[in-house]
């Protein structure tokens, strides 16, 4: 029953990482959160918890399977997870605004 979960956990981290990776992008940014302004420092935060989304997740499919079974299930978590967000950017891309602490278009002026 472990692995299962372990699996889905992995899916989950490499959404959640590419998700950051594609709101660090000023055109996608811009798709969910309006006129908000993105920072170099914001680019740099979601590029930071991308990549430890996705390494996060390759540990998981690791502690898993052997090598070449993980990297292999990884790589598919990788397909899947994009197609995930592109359509999710396509057709609703105020919910990537879920992986941001504060809600989209807001600012911090009260």
């Amino acid at each position: 029953m472990r692995e299962p979960l372990m699996l889905l956990a992995a899916l989950a981290a490499t959404v959640a990482g590419l998700g950051w990776l594609a709101l660090a992008m000023e055109v996608h940014w811009q798709q969910v959160c309006g006129a908000r302004p993105l920072t170099p420092a914001t680019v740099g935060g979601l590029r930071l918890l991308g990549a430890a989304g996705l390494l996060g997740s390759l540990g998981l499919c690791l502690s898993v399977d052997h090598v070449s079974m993980a990297s292999l299930v990884w790589v598919m978590t990788l397909a899947g997870a994009a197609l995930l967000i592109a359509f999710t950017l396509s057709w609703r891309p105020q919910w990537l605004a879920l992986l941001l602490l504060r809600r989209p278009g807001r600012t911090g002026a009260g």
